[in-house]
């Protein structure tokens, strides 16, 4: 830690120390917002799924509104039956080494993706075809709405420069290149002269790759310009910088075991529990629970109510949002559903059944770990006695069929709905870890993914949520006990404007980046 932090000390002097000149010194920033990309800068493994690539283009691009709009590509039109999707290029796109960026390019870079064996998912992918140098046809194997994410966030490499040190010498169209790379310490980037859109203001910016508390540390000696920091540290005043809370869905809920128990997976995990199995049980504690005080208090106020896994985004159904903190009303949910204290211990029991399940978390994760006793504390009143429990995530991953899990997700792709609650992912690694079905739900799910477009789909995705009768929200099945949204904080020199920044997904990588040529100091 100590080497970093005084590698980025060592980067601001000779940035301030070795030359005066205002401009040049303006034209600078040192960052500290993230881990070290841990299999290195190339999109085909995963680079740039959570912000912007920096050193390479994508076909498409979010606005601050999410809504879709161009980047590479100047248009694109899907078939009527969904499975051909046609993109036109832009003609004066220049890699940084000077070579043009062409359809091929874009073949290549999708072909590459799907065979690299990494945190993407192209399996819908059939077959890339180039039909001129700026028409490429991606044909998939059926309609997909969700396709569009990876126009969204693949970033395009050169199929005459790509190969096995790729990933740490980009080259790339984007706004940025990389210049230097000195592992666990920092990367250096400077401006694309040659980039096609906006010109940043920066010209030349230096990440740290420091935790938290060094972080911290360097905002507080005046060592970077941003720093990523946690909710606890956000009450401390640092001369010089300001606080920015960034609204994300990056979330954090209950997933309820949706099954009884008694059958096992394949690997013989015990699947199913039969306490949360009860929807009375599962949505007498999503109204007790007062989910402001959990912001409040967890968060240091860093942060939102959570009611679902979509909360501010367009395919989020804003009527899922329940009145909540309501003990009286949760108490008679479990009334109605014959749960009783029959030996007045405090403890509802039905039939043989007592109200009494295991909560487990990441033994390392310390909000994880105030949530999760923060709920226990929350519906103890109720006779229902939780018992929170860290883990590490070797150990959850063989416990969470049939125990409860406090877990975190929040994308910018809606295919994480399907994942979370269709029932063909039951059991499929973290997803649908809780075994939850419902066959009209699953019908709404499967009609949003094989729309012909986000649009079409938006629809599909809210009624599967709530349509009125049922749906996977609260208001329906209540598979889950979705809590808060996490703010993402920086403290950020008082001078610079980073921008409108738009709602941001789970902490994974750099989401801060998205809107990086949009920086620029404050001249009042």
């Amino acid at each position: 830690m100590l080497l970093l932090f005084m590698a980025g000390c060592a980067q601001r002097e000779n940035n301030e120390g070795s030359n005066n000149n205002e401009n040049t010194i303006k034209e600078e920033l040192v960052l500290a917002v993230g881990n070290e990309p841990e299999t290195g800068f190339d999109p085909a493994l995963g680079w740039g799924q959570y912000g912007s690539p920096l050193f390479q283009s994508t076909l498409l691009k979010r606005d601050n509104n999410l809504k879709i709009t161009y980047d590479v590509a100047t248009s694109y039109e899907v078939s009527q039956d969904g499975k051909t999707w046609t993109v036109k290029l832009r003609d004066d796109v220049l890699f940084s080494d000077r070579k043009p960026l062409t359809a091929e390019d874009v073949q290549f870079t999708f072909e590459t993706a799907l065979t690299s064996g990494s945190v993407l998912d192209l399996n819908i992918l059939d077959s890339v075809e180039v039909t001129d140098a700026t028409t490429v046809k991606f044909h998939l194997h059926h309609a997909n709405s969700t396709f569009i994410h990876s126009l969204l966030t693949l970033g395009i490499i050169p199929r005459h420069s790509y190969g096995d040190t790729y990933a740490e010498n980009p080259i790339g169209s984007g706004p940025f290149k990389l210049v230097q790379w000195d592992k666990g310490q920092q990367i250096i980037i400077e401006m694309n002269p040659d980039y096609y859109g906006k010109k940043p203001f920066f010209k030349k910016i230096t990440f740290l790759f420091l935790n938290e508390d060094a972080a911290f540390a360097a905002a507080k000696a005046g060592q970077v310009d941003m720093a990523y920091i946690p909710a606890s540290f956000s009450k401390n005043q640092v001369p010089g910088m300001r606080l920015e809370a960034v609204q994300s869905v990056d979330n954090r809920g209950i997933m309820f075991p949706y099954v009884p128990s008694g059958e096992k997976t394949k690997d013989g995990l015990a699947v199913g529990n039969d306490v949360t199995a009860d929807i009375a049980i599962r949505k007498a504690i999503n109204v007790a629970i007062d989910r402001q005080t959990l912001v409040d208090g967890v968060l240091e106020g860093q942060g939102t109510p959570g009611y679902s896994a979509a909360d501010g985004l367009p395919w989020g159904n804003e009527e899922t949002k329940i009145k909540d903190s309501n003990l009286q009303g949760a108490k008679e949910i479990l009334a109605n559903a014959n749960w009783k204290d029959q030996n007045d211990d405090g403890l509802l029991e039905k039939g043989a059944l007592k109200a009494e399940f295991d909560l487990l978390y990441p033994a390392s994760d310390v909000t994880r770990q105030s949530l999760a006793i923060s709920v226990a504390d929350m519906v103890k009143p109720l006779g229902i006695k939780i018992n929170v429990e860290g883990k590490s995530w070797d150990e959850i991953e063989t416990l969470m069929h049939s125990n409860a899990v406090m877990m975190g997700w929040g994308s910018h792709d809606p295919l994480e709905i399907y994942n979370l609650f269709s029932g063909k992912m039951a059991g499929m690694d973290y997803y649908n870890s809780g075994f939850y079905s419902n066959k009209k739900v699953d019908e709404y799910l499967e009609k949003a993914l094989s729309s012909r477009t986000e649009e079409e789909a938006i629809e599909y995705w809210k009624k599967a949520q709530w349509d009125g009768e049922t749906g996977f929200s609260t208001l329906g099945d209540a598979p889950w006990a979705w809590l808060v949204n996490i703010d993402h904080l920086y403290l950020v020199n008082e001078k610079l404007d980073i921008g409108e920044q738009r709602i941001q997904p789970h902490s994974h990588g750099w989401p801060i980046t998205d809107n990086l040529v949009d920086w620029k100091w404050n001249e009042k």
